[in-house]
């Protein structure tokens, strides 16, 4: 009798294992289905990296200017403020940017997706840089550089070009201008040819305006991470 039960023990023993090995094949075929991109997802992102980044772009305020939530840009846009809503941003880690400003697609209820918005290159390189050591659904603000440095004088001439008048405006005001491959006024500028960048009037005299085009932050989020 003790044998009997011995056996039966013997027998419930290998179909466990049995069980365990149809369990981790199943696994072993899942795992393989998904190739090697499930492996980035738990590790922290190196230089080279391929990082695609859901962002909010904020003046100093704390007002989004820019933004890849269509929550916040509805609750922004609908109350009248200007802000832009972009599409996810896909880049190097670690890799500094060869243009001075760099071309975002944005949407605005006025114009559509025909606008572009400008980020500078040095804003590109402290996001490409702040996202190394980050994880797959990470959130981060990463301190944008020159942000109490970015303040230009633009003189009534210049303005009435871009289709502002000085006198309709005042401090405090944010406006929209264009640059092109420099974080300068772009000059007998067609539509195509600049980016338009969001600056708040710190400053106003009959000769023209300061605008402060610095952002301190930008939030981002880790949303996908691949192989360079």
């Amino acid at each position: 009798m003790a044998e009997k039960k011995s056996k039966q023990s013997v027998k419930s023993i290998y179909k466990i294992l049995a069980i365990i090995g149809c369990v981790l094949f199943v696994v072993l075929m899942v795992v393989s289905s998904l190739g090697t991109g499930w492996i980035t997802a738990f590790n922290a992102i190196k230089p080279g990296n391929i990082v695609t980044i859901d962002y909010t772009i904020r003046d100093k305020s704390g007002n989004p200017l820019v933004t890849t939530d269509q929550q916040l840009y509805r609750q922004y846009a609908g109350a009248g403020y200007g802000t832009f809503y972009s599409k996810q941003l896909q880049l190097l880690a670690n890799q500094s940017s060869t243009k001075s400003v760099i071309p975002l697609p944005v949407y605005s209820a006025e114009n559509g997706w025909t606008s572009s918005f400008a980020l500078f290159g040095g804003e590109h390189d402290a996001i490409s840089q702040g996202i190394v050591g980050m994880k797959l659904n990470e959130q981060k603000s990463i301190q944008l550089p020159f942000a109490d440095s970015m303040t230009q004088f633009f003189s009534s001439e210049n303005l009435i070009q871009q289709g502002i008048n000085v006198t309709d405006v005042h401090i405090g005001d944010m406006i929209r201008m264009g640059v092109s491959d420099s974080p300068t006024l772009a000059k007998n500028a067609t539509e195509s040819s600049y980016s338009v960048r969001i600056g708040e009037v710190t400053q106003k005299t009959a000769q023209g305006l300061t605008i402060d085009f610095g952002y301190p932050v930008i939030e981002i989020k880790v949303l996908s991470v691949g192989i360079g």
